[in-house]
């Protein structure tokens, strides 16, 4: 991707990839927009908020080399969404089994928020996305701020009329009208979550296995 909308974040991207962290001081860091990653005929779309500044900014692939990867990936492996838990590198040989993973910002943003107005810049991705993912039949939403993207998508579609009727909850599913994929919210797996316990590994798994049962429940 070249994009170069939102000089913040691009200036933050590239000033990350410089300077670097001193654990990683030996990589060349991606320091750009990270591409999403996974099956393009995926039946399951995880959608997350952005790039970690030393995860994916430095790995180039989404959820990839930070605590918030290595709890996601984890869990997929676990729930049969990928062959393994690994999830150092780009290279590492991680495969995604009919999930397909993006994000509403494709920048790491300063203090992991990116604002309104990158989002907006952003979205023409997503929604591009959600057009070529003809086979999706459940979306989870990483987090309030991906949930409320993807609910903004719909409603400007016109595929449901407003976005109040949709409570953010962890492990809520949702139905979005009869042509679209059902819609599980859930607590991002960052560290602050899991490291306070309002994340587990367990509810975690909990939402991808409930989204396994969606996926192969009749419509």
């Amino acid at each position: 991707m070249a994009c170069r909308r939102c000089p913040r974040l691009i200036e933050h991207c590239t000033a990350i990839a410089r300077v670097k962290r001193r654990a990683y001081l030996g990589w060349e860091y991606w320091g750009k927009p990270v591409p999403s990653f996974g099956d393009p005929r995926a039946e399951l779309l995880i959608v997350g908020l952005a790039p970690g500044a030393h995860g994916s900014n430095r790995t180039g692939r989404m959820f990839t080399g930070d605590t918030s990867g290595r709890t996601l990936y984890g869990v997929l492996h676990q729930t049969g969404f990928a062959n393994q838990a690994g999830c150092e590198s780009r290279d590492d040989g991680l495969r995604l089994i009919n999930t397909y993973i993006t994000a509403v910002a494709r920048c790491a943003p300063p203090g992991n928020k990116p604002s309104r107005a990158e989002i907006a810049n952003c979205v023409e991705y997503l929604e591009r996305e959600l057009d070529l993912l003809t086979n999706v039949k459940v979306v989870v939403a990483l987090g309030r701020m991906a949930f409320d993207a993807y609910l903004g998508i719909l409603k400007s579609r016109g595929a449901i009329p407003r976005r109040g009727a949709f409570s953010f909850g962890h492990d809520e599913v949702f139905e979005t009208g009869p042509d679209q994929p059902y819609l599980i919210s859930s607590y991002h797996p960052s560290q602050q979550n899991t490291s306070t316990g309002k994340l587990t590994e367990e509810m975690l798994a909990a939402v991808f296995r409930r989204a396994r049962k969606l996926i192969r429940k009749p419509r």
